[in-house]
């Protein structure tokens, strides 16, 4: 209710200094339209966007300020503004296009999927022979090497560390190796507790540490390879801090690898604990559900390949060397490592059937810095690989294609920056361009599609897309931003920050929120870009709403509105429990 008013306040308030008019070539008085440099009536063409010069200026130089507006708006601004207009529209169309192929490629997943679960491993026939029970058990189950890096995890690393040593596994034939690159000391001594803790129970853990940060993630599994004992492992599987592995995991997982030779990679879906913890988190789940159910699922079935999500997965060990092992040129080291190995002939199966915990970061500040690591590092390697891609000649013409049209330019770059572009950039000008009309298949048609795309696989979310859409918009921002940076190799483009995990195992809100009241002064959690992209908008919705003839700003309101949210910190939860 107060946005609503806040809103109609603003809009009678534009009104009011956008009704004004001019006589003689010193008085200011109430007018609502110029006239036209040629002497006509005002026009929807002709219309002034900066009536408050008005109260600044005298008439004459209103009447050069305007004059050396249209001028320039014929001649340069109007025509920019529409080729970005129909460049934004060929990008949505191409993007409606993979959008439309991914769905009926996972629609039809189940039954193209060339790789049907195995059963389940045996123990071999030696058992009695060996009179060692145990070791009978183990007999015909291949060593497996779990990773677990963590970085200052003071909130998580008792589940991760729980769930992996939980696993239904022999005990004899699988290796927990705790990689912990924290700074702080306190952490470093519980985590290592934890360590000694299942060690004592029989479990075999492994802790170990580094003298340095080099690298970041990709640098501490590399490391984790280098031990001795990892020799005598043929799988790896990896899960970050905040995941917990249900105890068949390996039992589902790692029988794909040992009877497909092919397979070099296993990927599990992700479950949420907190999804309903604020609207934030809701909206991050139906995002993630489409790239899984959608994106990984395609990936899988047609091409036998996609982006290996950085945990929750089963690595053959041959092939992570085969493909040059663990890299840290970018941010990405998960899809740069799948990447590589696909490019070796390797193939990968999504198993979606299996599901993995962990936290969906509830804090919007750990969100953007998320996305950026993610989208940056992205198009950083797509600036990296792309000439590799084209030139190798292990894999298809046509697997070369998906890589660089649909998983790379498409996905990696075109899906971050058109919703920005397009619908928070050049709609909310074109209210101020008359000379330039978006098409309403553009406007409508295009987006209403991709998003019953999107909502189709989430059925029980579907009432959020509103909400969805407004702040994806916002996000997308963002990663247009991290997507030049990456691809330009700018400043930050190597920034690492570890997302922040609250340990919120249990989902304590059922009902998610709206808004949450941060705890901080205000100027803390405020984000300026976003504010003054919300302002942009306010301005382009008022002007819309007083002179023009379309319904335009009743989106580009509801947008501002939600850049204004983001930007004052009235969105996600408030601090961390740390």
């Amino acid at each position: 209710m107060a946005g609503a008013a806040a809103m109609a306040s603003l809009a009678s308030v534009a009104g009011a200094w956008l009704d004004l008019d001019l006589h003689g070539s010193t008085a200011l008085l109430p007018r609502r339209l110029w006239p036209s440099s040629s002497g006509g009536g005002g026009g929807g063409a002709e219309l002034f966007p900066f009536p408050l010069l008005v109260w600044l200026w005298p008439a004459s130089g209103v009447e050069a300020l305007r004059a050396a507006w249209d001028a320039a708006r014929a001649a340069a601004v109007a025509p920019a503004l529409a080729a970005a207009s129909w460049f934004c529209l060929a990008l949505s169309a191409m993007l409606l296009a993979d959008a439309v192929f991914l769905a009926a490629a996972s629609a039809l997943a189940r039954r193209r999927r060339p790789y049907r679960a195995p059963g389940p491993i045996i123990a071999g026939p030696t058992a009695e022979e060996d009179g060692d029970e145990e070791a009978g058990r183990s007999v015909g189950y291949p060593m497996v090497l779990v990773q677990i890096p963590m970085y200052n995890e003071r909130e998580v690393y008792k589940l991760s560390i729980g769930a992996a040593c939980g696993m239904s596994w022999p005990s004899d034939r699988v290796i927990v190796q705790v990689l912990d690159d924290s700074t702080d000391p306190t952490v470093k001594d519980l985590v290592e507790l934890e360590c000694k803790f299942w060690a004592n129970k029989g479990k075999n853990v492994k802790y170990e540490v580094r003298n340095n940060r080099k690298g970041y993630k990709a640098g501490a599994l590399k490391q984790g390879m280098l031990y001795e004992y990892v020799q005598q492992c043929d799988f790896v599987a990896v899960f970050d801090a905040d995941f917990q592995p249900e105890p068949d995991f390996l039992m589902r997982t790692v029988p794909y690898l040992v009877h497909n030779p092919q397979i070099g990679l296993v990927q599990a879906r992700w479950e949420f604990v907190n999804p309903n913890e604020v609207l934030m988190t809701r909206i991050q789940k139906m995002t993630l559900d489409y790239h899984f159910k959608v994106e990984q699922e395609a990936g899988s079935s047609i091409f036998g390949f996609f982006g290996f999500n950085g945990t929750a997965g089963v690595w053959r060990i041959s092939s992570i060397k085969e493909a040059g092992g663990w890299e840290d040129r970018t941010t990405v080291e998960d899809m740069d490592l799948a990447v590589r190995a696909g490019l070796k002939g390797w193939k990968f199966i999504y198993v979606g059937d299996v599901k993995v915990k962990s936290e969906l970061p509830s804090n919007l500040k750990a969100y953007r810095r998320q996305q950026h690591r993610w989208t940056c590092g992205a198009a950083n390697l797509f600036r990296k690989m792309g000439a590799e891609i084209i030139l190798t000649k292990e894999v298809s013409l046509w697997r070369k294609l998906y890589l660089i049209y649909s998983f790379f330019f498409i996905r990696k770059v075109v899906a971050h920056v058109v919703p920005f572009m397009l619908y928070c950039v050049v709609i909310p000008l074109s209210v101020l361009i008359p000379e330039v009309t978006v098409p309403v298949w553009g406007v409508v048609y295009i987006p209403t599609t991709i998003t019953l795309l999107y909502a189709i696989r989430s059925p029980s979310s579907i009432h959020f897309i509103p909400f969805w859409i407004l702040f994806e918009n916002v996000m997308s921002f963002h990663r247009t931003k991290a997507t030049f940076i990456g691809l330009l190799e700018l400043g930050s483009v190597n920034e690492w920050v570890v997302t922040e995990k609250l340990g919120n195992s249990n989902g304590t809100k059922s009902e998610p929120q709206i808004l949450e009241k941060p705890r901080c002064r205000f100027w803390d959690r405020c984000t300026i870009s976003e504010i003054l992209v919300a302002i942009f908008l306010f301005f382009c919705a008022t002007y819309n709403l007083v002179l023009g003839d379309d319904f335009y700003f009743v989106y580009i309101y509801l947008q501002a509105i939600t850049f204004l949210i983001a930007g004052t910190g009235f969105c996600g939860t408030s601090s961390s429990n740390s």
